[in-house]
């Protein structure tokens, strides 16, 4: 088995962190988030974490690396994939257009198949949501605008 956690900015859909290993103990959601802190160039504080209740993001040692970043932590509720819609729909994107009827023989075949379509996500993707541009073109266009309205 191998087991991916993915840090995803809500706004521009951009997974900012990830990680990858054979367990699903909190190490990997911690790294997943460390990795997303250092995208962000590690200003972060006050942003909210958003999870469900696995035992990873409930663990002590996530929740002293969100307070660490000050980050605010948010879960669903018990069973309820609609309070996770945007995950939920990134790991079936995920699923379908890289594992569907797919056999890796071997954890570094699987680790670059998951590298490449996370690559290809972010820079290619296009989402209706983001008026079909990738999560990186919506961020890349989100901060020329935003520069442009404070120097007007």
């Amino acid at each position: 088995w191998l087991y991916l956690a993915c840090v995803i900015d809500i706004r521009s859909r951009r997974v900012l962190g990830w990680s990858m290993a054979p367990h699903m103990r909190a190490e990997l959601v911690i790294d997943a988030l460390q990795a997303a802190v250092a995208t962000r160039g590690g200003d972060v504080a006050g942003v909210i974490f958003h999870a469900d209740r696995g035992s990873q993001y409930t663990s002590a040692a996530f929740a002293q690396v969100c307070d660490l970043h000050g980050i605010r932590r948010s879960m669903g509720r018990v069973g309820s994939s609609y309070d996770n819609a945007l995950a939920e729909s990134f790991w079936q994107g995920l699923k379908r257009e890289t594992m569907h009827r797919r056999v890796f023989v071997t954890m570094s075949q699987a680790r670059l198949e998951i590298f490449r379509w996370l690559t290809y996500y972010n820079a290619r993707r296009r989402h209706s949501a983001l008026s079909y541009l990738s999560p990186m073109e919506f961020e890349q266009h989100h901060h020329k605008t935003a520069k442009l309205s404070l120097a007007a």
